[in-house]
């Protein structure tokens, strides 16, 4: 998923709900129409969310002591 299904399911929601006219027994297609377009902008913002907090960057150093300990130090970025 990403932004290109979201954007997919955004459109294909705001036509449903907006621009059919016509009617399906049992379906309503204006709120499935409103449904897609809802979840479309959760997958959006979901992969706007989810890509932004790994473009930060990790740094890792082990520092070994004369008297054989270890200390492990981590820095981070955040871009």
């Amino acid at each position: 998923m990403g932004y290109g299904f979201g954007g997919f399911l955004v459109v294909v929601g705001l036509v449903l709900a907006l621009a059919v006219s016509d009617r399906v027994e049992g379906v309503d297609l204006v709120m499935v129409g409103w449904i897609m377009a809802g979840v479309g902008l959760v997958v959006i913002l979901l992969t706007a969310l989810t890509l932004n907090r790994s473009r930060g960057t990790r740094a890792v150093a082990t520092t070994t002591h004369p008297d054989g300990s270890q200390t492990v130090s981590e820095r981070r970025n955040e871009i």
